[in-house]
């Protein structure tokens, strides 16, 4: 079984501070390993991995700063306490400057020493955690940046994966506001076209005159007002990607044309009379139902088995709660470094109504109540009064025991904070923050939790 205690680097010349300060920081749960010296320390820091080193300033041979500058070079994430009989100003001063976390003076109280070891060791954590909360998401999506932890959203990834290098169209299919673009944006970012452009028109937003000079471009004199050639995007997305957003609103004039293109690789410009060679991929996305926008006749047959090679159909918000504390803390992070504000949490009983909130907007809707709630916060986290008065209004019920009576506060506290614990993937430095309360209170709940009581 893996041993998930801090380690801890005990080195003093002196054996009785040396054996004293092992027993107490065994006692507080810590892995120790002693040094009788600073040579035996450089070696035990050569070969093995230590989250924070505790050493004396004046040894024999090698001395505490020696100890402190290896550290530095060979475990950057440690934190390293100096503690000296011999203080004096300057020595503090030189050890700051080196990268000491603390400078401690004998005779000290054991109180203090374990009140800066808790310190230290809580910023080696937070520093760990947050590396791998970063690599974490940075390794979700690379350009197009979809953060998940949803199992159905990962299966979704990976068939856009597969089918990013083939080339082949691919139809999106998903309720406004799900992030259908995203998609779109990370087929082109792992397919071969990649370094090609990526370019994207909404079919809905323009009028069919002006969708087919977007589309197609113009020839000189075309129509008034043209007076030079001019290509349109399917010409200027050569060797890369066409993103073709809510298409079943593209007139059926246009989808002839379209058709075209996708058939023969080629492009009409208004008021030409010869096609020109495009190499171009045509990703397409829609929110209304595909079935009933072809028996209508909005979208023709035809287009539709061209653009349908492949299917992905983006599931909305609603069916993917776990993924709404992840989303909140990302989209308050962007936020809070937009408007330069220092918002750095939600409130446990906002997020608890962000939760239970069914969403109808999707993550767009998500994005823009947390981007408001930034821009009314004035403290350091989001409260409820600060979400829009229609979700502060749902009703919100504790669910009863197993013996049907209702649960205490400390009861509902434990599940909220078990549950919050799951929604974040057991990242305590990410429940904390979500939770509104520092990762040292977190960690001494759950260990309650875990003994049998409470904290």
């Amino acid at each position: 079984m893996t041993d998930t205690r801090e380690r801890l680097l005990i080195v003093d010349d002196e054996e009785i501070a040396r054996a004293n300060l092992e027993r107490v920081m065994q006692r507080d749960g810590h892995a120790v390993t002693t040094a009788a010296g600073g040579a035996q320390a450089l070696a035990l820091i050569e070969t093995q991995g230590f989250d924070l080193v505790l050493t004396d300033l004046r040894m024999e041979g090698v001395d505490g700063m020696q100890v402190l500058r290896r550290c530095r070079q060979r475990l950057p994430e440690a934190e390293v306490i100096v503690i000296t009989g011999y203080a004096t100003i300057d020595s503090s001063v030189a050890a700051i400057k080196e990268g000491a976390f603390y400078y401690i003076a004998k005779p000290y109280r054991l109180a203090e020493v374990r009140k800066v070891v808790s310190e230290a060791l809580e910023k080696v954590r937070l520093r760990r955690e947050n590396r791998q909360l970063k690599r974490q998401l940075e390794g979700l999506t690379e350009q197009a940046r979809i953060i998940t932890q949803d199992p159905a959203m990962h299966r979704l990834l990976g068939l856009a994966r597969q089918v990013a290098p083939s080339d082949c169209s691919v139809l999106i299919e998903g309720a406004s506001g799900t992030g259908k673009e995203l998609f779109a944006r990370y087929l082109h970012h792992h397919s071969g076209r990649r370094d090609g452009p990526y370019l994207a028109v909404n079919c809905g937003a323009l009028t069919a005159e002006l969708l087919a000079n977007e589309l197609f471009g113009h020839e000189r004199a075309a129509y008034t007002g043209a007076g030079g050639a001019r290509k349109g995007l399917i010409e200027t997305a050569a060797g890369g990607t066409l993103f073709l957003d809510e298409v079943t609103e593209m007139p059926p004039e246009m989808q002839v044309k379209l058709l075209r293109v996708i058939q023969e690789r080629e492009v009409l410009r208004v008021g030409a009379t010869q096609p020109i060679a495009v190499d171009i991929r045509i990703l397409a996305a829609t929110n209304r139902d595909l079935d009933e926008a072809v028996a209508s006749g909005r979208l023709r047959q035809d287009l539709y088995y061209r653009l349908n090679v492949v299917t992905l159909r983006v599931p909305p918000l609603a069916q993917r709660r776990d993924d709404i504390p992840l989303l909140v803390a990302h989209f308050l992070e962007k936020y809070a470094a937009r408007m330069r504000k220092s918002v750095t949490a939600v409130a446990p009983t906002a997020l608890a109504i962000l939760t239970r909130y069914a969403f109808p907007g999707n993550v767009r809707e998500l994005e823009n109540i947390i981007q408001r709630g930034v821009a009314l916060a004035e403290g350091d986290r989001i409260a409820p009064e600060h979400l829009p008065e229609a979700l502060r209004e749902q009703p919100m019920a504790p669910a009863p025991n197993a013996d049907g009576a209702l649960p205490t506060l400390q009861e509902q506290e434990r599940r909220y904070i078990h549950w919050v614990m799951e929604q974040v993937g057991g990242n305590q430095t990410l429940a904390a923050r979500t939770l509104g309360i520092n990762r040292s209170s977190l960690w001494r709940k759950l260990r309650g939790y875990a003994q049998g009581s409470e904290i």
